[in-house]
């Protein structure tokens, strides 16, 4: 970090790096040892062509299954705009914006390794619509995963050649009118830069950083507010002692309830001698249900940790060898697998999560039923855990693999795709449903802990419940549970613990 500038370079990138990036709008540039090392392939690919006569895959011959086509050195820009132009066929819902940033940030740190042959005013440009916040209208359908995200990475960079839709200033308009305003002249994409866009597998990455950030918050939160529930439960802290966890030493599992034991440190409630001698599952194997997420979100997130800093279009150069070797690095099957088991994972905190709910409306251990005063006249916390039981359904839905299909596409050249565009966006939804999951077992646990005052839970979770009480009120009548449900997840979206 320079000034408040993250310099892209060939080191690393991490989660933390673009955590920052992204939550203190920290623009981007481009390190020395990078601008040598983009040259550096820009002008071995230019010399190679010079020198070849025969046919170099995607620099000048067709894509695909057109690979054993020749194109004239005349046509070769051509056909590098032929190839963004006619591979923008990204429809549907568009991604969020974060999720475009990320895009551009990761394909910018890919071609920045000098193994992409790109111009340097390229990665420039890309960028400055970063710094700038031009963002590229992208959508959700159209990649395979497999050839590259091609129809998303294509729509993405439409507007380096002054075509497609970017999102600016609030608002959505052609990309021509935003490069006039700026004073920018379209790019004129160079051999092989076309391929080098379009190849790669920025949107299932940038999907996976921007869904294991929201993981990380979920797993903090499935803790806290599970703590919070076992608690307002009447719940035994036993199953969470040291001794069960060393005998069965899951790291995760291990973790998970040290945490409990932490969070839980002198709470009046889950210290007093309780009638009964075990708490039902949802409950007494947390750490056992919380830790396998959180093993399982740690090994994806090396999975994406390592894609994020390697280089993923074709072909790519070797300047120090002599070489330009067409390869399958595109290919998302290390992605789609880690996003199908992301998202599993993530869907088994909303599934513990939405017993716990059930479980705190159920009127037991003392506590109301549907946790209000008078129920009868007053339904209270009836309704939301319908609405937690329908999100559940849901993301087991989506937690069919996408990883597992495959359909042949360019006429059998690429017969096998890993489907990990589908993964991607399937994976970040169900972090988004665990997250509202989450919300609505935090609603009713503050409500039922109300019920057990004055007894007081512990010192870190009084002060959560603090913070959140100015946000969201104890409810004594029937009301309008969505508000509620919504100001909870906002609290969670925008609160830091």
């Amino acid at each position: 970090m320079k000034q408040n500038i993250f310099l892209i370079s060939p080191e690393n990138i991490s989660f933390n790096d673009i955590e920052l990036i992204l939550e203190n709008k920290i623009k981007l540039g481009l390190s020395d040892e990078s601008k040598e090392l983009i040259l550096k392939s820009k002008a071995f690919l230019d010399r190679k062509i010079k020198e070849t006569d025969g046919p170099i895959y995607g620099i000048n011959t067709g894509f695909g299954a057109l690979c054993d086509i020749e194109v004239s050195k005349d046509d070769l820009s051509k056909l590098q705009e032929n190839l963004v132009v006619s591979h923008a066929c990204n429809i549907g819902p568009e991604v969020p914006a974060d999720v475009v940033r990320l895009m551009l940030l990761l394909k910018a740190h890919a071609l920045a390794k000098g193994n992409s042959a790109v111009q340097l005013q390229t990665v420039q440009r890309i960028i400055d619509l970063f710094n700038d916040d031009i963002l590229p209208v992208v959508c959700e359908q159209g990649s395979l995963g497999a050839s590259g995200d091609l129809a998303p990475l294509a729509m993405l960079f439409l507007p380096l050649l002054g075509m497609g839709e970017v999102n600016y200033k609030g608002q959505r308009v052609e990309a021509a009118k935003v490069l006039e305003e700026k004073g920018w002249q379209p790019v004129r994409l160079e051999a092989k830069e076309g391929l080098a866009l379009l190849n790669g597998t920025q949107f299932m990455s940038a999907h996976a950083v921007f869904t294991l950030l929201k993981a990380f918050k979920i797993l903090t939160y499935s803790d806290i507010i599970g703590a919070l529930s076992l608690d307002s439960f009447d719940g035994l802290l036993e199953p969470f002692s040291e001794q069960i966890q060393q005998i069965r030493p899951h790291p995760g599992q291990e973790e998970t309830a040290k945490n409990f034991r932490m969070l839980l440190k002198g709470s009046e409630l889950i210290s007093r001698k309780k009638k009964h001698v075990q708490d039902p599952y949802s409950f007494r194997c947390i750490p056992q249900v919380h830790g396998a997420v959180k093993d399982a979100v740690k090994y994806v997130a090396g999975v994406v940790e390592i894609e994020i800093n390697s280089v993923t279009d074709n072909p790519t150069v070797f300047p120090d060898d002599d070489l330009i070797i067409s390869g399958g690095n595109f290919h998302g099957e290390p992605l789609a697998i880690s996003l199908d088991f992301l998202a599993i994972a993530l869907s088994e905190l909303g599934s513990i999560s939405e017993r716990r709910t059930y479980r705190l409306i159920a009127g037991e251990r003392g506590l109301p039923e549907f946790l209000v005063a008078n129920p009868g006249l007053n339904s209270g916390f009836m309704i939301p855990q319908y609405a937690a039981a329908s999100i559940v359904s849901q993301s087991k839905q989506l937690c069919t693999p996408a990883s597992v299909d495959s359909i042949p596409s360019s006429n059998e050249q690429e017969d096998h795709v890993s489907m990990g565009g589908n993964a991607a966006t399937k994976a970040l939804k169900v972090a988004d449903n665990s997250m509202k999951i989450l919300a609505i077992e935090l609603y009713n646990a503050a409500q039922a802990m109300d019920f057990r005052r004055p007894l007081k839970t512990s010192e870190f979770l009084e002060e959560f419940l603090g913070k959140y009480r100015k946000h969201v009120p104890f409810i004594t009548e029937d009301t309008l549970m969505y508000v509620g449900i919504n100001k909870t997840i906002n609290f969670l979206e925008t609160e830091k613990f």
